[in-house]
């Protein structure tokens, strides 16, 4: 459950499942040396899932766009344990980014394996159509491998439907149509 008392904009303290507490948060720039090292505890295969190809570390231009962000289109959160920025290992990170000359936003999540499972990844995409939905954007959406069973298993949960004109036998595109949303229904508890 999220604790949102006397915490800026966008941050809250949120108890996973295994009792672990961490800190959602925006990201910033101090994060980037973090985000690298967390990036190595993580396995081919998550590292797969989310880029859609091998890859063994963050370069250093893919770490400042996480880390820089330009706020009028992109927005990033991390999850990391509740320590100063620079010093908290990074357990997830969460982007939107809007489609230049659109009404939609881009989504893409990695959670980790020491936090998969504990709603974190719902959370994170419940936070990211919040902002989306903010920002007048109309649709939010992803591309995830065909594989990928617990992300298009989430997506759906949440009312993502599955564009069948731009997926294809390995990419599923997903899309969420913000105003079909009611209220801010995005804000269900995560579990």
């Amino acid at each position: 459950m999220a604790i949102r008392n006397q915490l800026p904009p966008w941050h809250e303290r949120m108890r996973l499942a295994n009792g672990r507490e961490i800190l959602i948060r925006p990201i910033r720039p101090e994060d980037a040396a973090p985000l690298r090292a967390s990036f190595q505890l993580l396995g081919p295969e998550e590292v797969r899932m989310r880029y859609h190809h091998a890859m063994s570390e963050l370069s250093e231009a893919e770490t400042a766009a996480f880390t820089q962000p330009d706020p009028r289109t992109d927005f990033v959160l991390v999850a990391a344990e509740p320590y100063a920025p620079g010093e908290a290992l990074v357990g997830a990170v969460a982007r939107a980014h809007t489609v230049p000359g659109t009404k939609d936003a881009e989504f893409a999540i990695l959670v980790s394996r020491y936090v998969h499972g504990m709603g974190l990844g719902r959370h994170l995409l419940q936070r990211l159509a919040r902002w989306a939905k903010g920002r007048g954007l109309e649709r939010l959406t992803g591309d995830v491998l065909q594989e990928n069973e617990p992300m298009l298993h989430l997506a759906d949960s949440l009312g993502f439907q599955v564009d069948g004109e731009r997926s294809n036998e390995t990419l599923v595109r997903v899309v969420l149509d913000l105003s079909e949303t009611e209220g801010d229904s995005t804000e269900v508890e995560a579990a």
